[in-house]
């Protein structure tokens, strides 16, 4: 129950921002904090604080323009010390992360009167791992053998620019200048110089690391630990309980999670639990377990416990080759069938219809459980016998080396264990009456040939996310600005699973939409189905209005159109125009400011990514032009899987799912126009399906009520 004392704090607090601030107070923002406040202080508790009921999620959809993370930082903080609960913020995107933990935090604690700590989370990825960066150090270390192999299990040499690196982080860590933070040093690090000196929950040795007491990642969990809120991201958030919450955040039953942008949450979680494996990668990693192991023996002796796995693990590997051999020979013929190409990766896909594999195959799978159990089973001892050595507890290894070989081996058996999971989702059948996984193959080159890739996802997180979220957090809140689709919570409902009893609400934006601007649909729109006019029409459209206002943004669906229609204008107006991929994102944006600020016409052509994330105030953004409705492409192996099923159900999938998709992704852009009070200018819709169509009236009823003008 929201106390007294409780409403006070908030109100107080609140009136203290504002007056401070000298700004006047928003009904939505006010709003948003009541039903935060009283969601969280209705959860049902028994006497030792820990939830018993399942109305503990309060999802809260807030207009542009509300400032919901004041909102809910005023509804979460004085809720969580009074119910004494940990805060995990959670943000899907890095700038607004940095915005939060460097802006947002520290003007409410200025502004407010509220006291809380804080501090910020990083998965190991982010971090130097000293051990690793000693032994590239140490003369005569073979960095490519102790590597933990990964992608294509390739072995890579270190050049003099990498060494000279290497050198210089080593100096600033002990002379105490940098806190081996990748994100902190002042220069971009390459991905895989990187790589070799960071780690993961796999190959970290822990307490048993001999630079445990100065380790960076080890040192930043100590600060959460301390802190009232913790500020991480969807993924780090994610990972952490799918290895069953607690290990680098706060335990979820005594966490309320705040999960900003929450309209990625859903596809995040698909993420983390889909997996993939190559089969000829897969027969070249066996064979690079077998070296590791001689390399192994090799260090600790031939009566060691290497040498019982590698013996051990001879004829299984042996058996393991045979099928995936079999396997590659059974599936190659599919690439003939295989009629859809992810242009990203450069491969072919063959998608299995309904998820449904042949029952060949599942034999096929069936043939590679037990023996990779088995690999398993003997990676796991090798694994128990290094933290043995690590501990002192062995005389066939010294510490050394077992603190050394811990990381490679702690991968290997990861990666044993991702196998694992693909044979056994393609030899599984799905329940009846769930939602199938999605199953496809892909087909391309890697530096063993032709290789095919074996993939599976489920096609909602609905169920993962009740596993790992739903049913252990203590609370929840999940808040953005595009979480209804179609005027209704329903496709959130449907993607994320969210429990039923769950307080669902909206809360309007400040801004006066009537009055800001308008939508227009040019009477040189037409329907994108005739691409070639409609190419044409948009060229003539470009020509035609690119000086009109200081700063426009395109919006494209397909990169070929937006490189076709760069193409065809003339010289004089590509000069005025940034196009994704010519610069970096970042780049594009800093140049298109500095073009308004000195008085010039700007044209951004982006693509999806310039959707969402893009801040482009006032005169920066004064026309927000969309090229054609955001419809996802039909050919992705999980949607249509998705699409299949739900059809199978009676459904119709076009407007249970790639409607109200659409209407979120045009939410999203439509949102890039208005960013302050103060900002006016025009949604310009290049599709003529917006008004011709009958789903074309839903999407616009569900976009800001701005007047639709015509021609």
């Amino acid at each position: 129950m929201l106390t007294d004392d409780l409403k006070l704090q908030i109100q107080t607090a609140y009136r203290e921002f504002l007056n401070r601030k000298n700004i006047k107070p928003r009904y939505g923002q006010r709003l948003m904090i009541a039903e935060i406040a009283k969601a969280l202080t209705g959860i049902a508790m028994d006497g030792e604080g820990k939830r018993t009921g399942s109305n503990h999620v309060c999802v809260v959809e807030a207009g542009t323009g509300t400032g919901k993370t004041l909102a809910y930082l005023l509804g979460v903080m004085p809720v969580a010390a009074y119910l004494e609960k940990k805060v995990v913020l959670a943000t899907a995107t890095v700038a607004l992360q940095d915005q939060v933990i460097k802006k947002d935090i520290p003007d409410v604690l200025k502004q407010s009167g509220l006291n809380f700590s804080y501090s910020l989370a990083k998965g190991r990825g982010r971090y130097l791992c000293l051990s690793k960066l000693d032994r590239m150090m140490t003369p005569g270390q073979d960095a490519g053998t102790t590597m933990a192999l990964w992608e294509d299990h390739q072995q890579f040499a270190v050049d003099k620019h990498e060494a000279e690196l290497y050198r210089e982080l080593d100096q600033a860590v002990e002379a105490g200048r940098w806190d081996g933070d990748r994100d902190s040093w002042s220069a971009a690090i390459p991905d895989m110089t990187w790589r070799r000196i960071t780690n993961d929950h796999r190959g970290c040795t822990g307490r048993n690391c001999g630079f445990y007491e100065d380790c960076p990642f080890f040192l930043s969990r100590n600060d959460i630990y301390r802190s009232d809120l913790i500020v991480a991201n969807h993924d780090l958030v994610l990972a952490d309980l799918a290895m069953g919450g607690g290990m680098v955040l706060p335990d979820p039953e005594d966490t309320i999670y705040v999960f900003d942008e929450g309209h990625h949450l859903p596809d995040k979680a698909l993420n983390h639990f889909a997996c993939s494996s190559q089969i000829r990668s897969t027969i070249s990693w066996l064979h690079d377990v077998a070296k590791l192991l001689e390399s192994l023996i090799q260090s600790a002796g031939a009566d060691s416990m290497a040498a019982s796995v590698l013996q051990n693990l001879q004829p299984v590997n042996t058996f393991l080759e045979e099928q995936l051999g079999l396997l590659f020979s059974s599936l190659s013929p599919l690439s003939d069938n295989a009629d859809q190409m992810d242009a990203d990766q450069g491969r072919w896909i063959y998608r299995f219809n309904n998820g449904v594999v042949p029952a060949e195959l599942q034999r096929q799978m069936e043939q590679l459980i037990q023996p990779t159990l088995e690999l398993i089973k003997h990676l796991q001892m090798l694994n128990d016998w290094l933290q043995e050595g690590m501990e002192g507890k062995r005389s066939d290894i010294t510490k050394p080396d077992a603190e050394a070989w811990m990381p490679v081996a702690s991968t290997q058996l990861a990666r044993a264990e991702i196998l694992l999971s693909v044979w056994q989702r393609y030899q599984q059948t799905d329940q009846e009456k769930g939602p199938p996984f999605a199953r496809w193959l892909s087909f391309g080159q890697s530096q063993n040939g032709l290789d095919v890739e074996l993939s599976a996802c489920p096609v909602l997180a609905s169920e993962v996310l009740s596993r790992y979220l739903w049913n252990r957090a203590f609370g929840v809140v999940v808040t953005s600005a595009t979480l209804t689709a179609l005027g209704t919570f329903d496709r959130f409902r449907f993607r994320s699973g969210v429990p039923a009893e769950s307080h669902m609400s909206v809360v309007p934006s400040p801004f006066n939409y009537e009055s800001s601007g308008a939508i227009r649909v040019p009477a040189l729109a037409c329907d994108p189905g005739d691409s070639v006019r409609h190419t044409a029409n948009l060229v003539e459209y470009v020509n035609l209005s690119w000086d009109q206002s200081s700063g426009t943004l395109f919006l494209f669906s397909s990169r070929r159109q937006m490189e076709e229609v760069l193409k065809q204008l003339p010289e004089s107006v590509q000069q005025h125009i940034l196009a994704q991929g010519q610069w970096g994102k970042n780049e594009i944006v800093r140049r298109h400011k500095e073009a308004v600020d000195s008085g010039q016409p700007s044209v951004i052509f982006g693509l999806a990514s310039f959707a969402e994330g893009v801040d482009l105030p006032g005169d920066y953004c004064t026309r927000v032009v969309i090229v054609r409705l955001p419809f996802a492409v039909p050919e992705d192996p999980v949607d249509a899987t998705l699409a299949e099923w739900i059809q199978s159900r009676g459904g119709n999938p076009f407007m249970q799912i790639t409607v109200p998709d659409a209407a979120i992704r045009l939410k999203q852009a439509v949102g890039r126009l208005l960013r302050s009070e103060s900002d006016k200018g025009e949604i310009i819709i290049f599709d003529r399906r917006i008004i011709d169509k009958r789903y074309g009236k839903l999407l616009l009823q569900s976009m800001p009520p701005f007047p639709l003008v015509r021609g």
